[in-house]
């Protein structure tokens, strides 16, 4: 039997030091995207996520943290969330009638509105539904944000704010979007509601 400790303390290592190399690079970036989107918040908007893989299922997590609660001790009321990958009819008859690449664009058009923000999380920068869905994000008026990795890809200038992890290392950097989404849920948690959050 193969040991694997080498390996795991490699993989370990590595993502500690994307992370370090994250908060000195992204932090302050970080933490602006976040007060804006409780900004977005409490000016009654909401936050839509899309991505493809591993980062639909980001998507998914972080719209589940807004609408349901992030913390289980933290009884708060709903924050508007939605994922635009979670609806398999919408996504089959889309990339059936209007191809792949427009499915997203096509729930931005749908459920977004000025006012709101949308979240595009591509670990490549290169997916072509998120960047389409961005730029339709951008002619009606909603906050766009990149959640990405590598080079940032075309993506990046797609968005209104963008957070590149320092990385090109898919597991590495997918590790880093859904702490930086917590993250951003934490922000938006104790923005909204201050007083669940004050230490007795």
């Amino acid at each position: 039997m193969n040991n694997y400790m080498g390996k795991i303390g490699d993989t370990v290592t590595e993502s500690m030091t994307v992370k370090s190399d994250l908060l000195e690079l992204c932090g302050i970036d970080i933490e602006e995207i976040g007060l804006k989107l409780a900004e977005i918040c409490m000016n009654g908007g909401k936050i839509l996520f899309c991505g493809n893989g591993g980062s639909a299922a980001d998507a998914q997590h972080l719209a589940a943290e807004l609408v349901v609660r992030l913390r289980s001790k933290i009884n708060r009321p709903a924050i508007g969330g939605l994922a635009l990958t979670v609806d398999p009819s919408i996504m089959t008859a889309g990339g059936n009638d209007i191809g792949f690449e427009n499915v997203f664009a096509r729930g931005v058009e749908a459920y977004g509105k000025k006012g709101d923000a949308l979240i595009g999380i591509s670990t490549s920068g290169e997916s072509e539904n998120v960047f389409k869905a961005l730029l339709k994000a951008n002619d009606m008026g909603l906050t766009t944000i990149g959640l990405l990795g590598c080079s940032g890809g075309k993506i990046k200038d797609a968005c209104n704010y963008s957070i590149v992890v320092p990385s090109n290392n898919t597991p590495r950097i997918q590790e880093s979007h859904i702490m930086i989404g917590h993250i951003w849920c934490e922000i938006i948690e104790e923005e909204m509601f201050p007083e669940l959050f004050i230490e007795n």
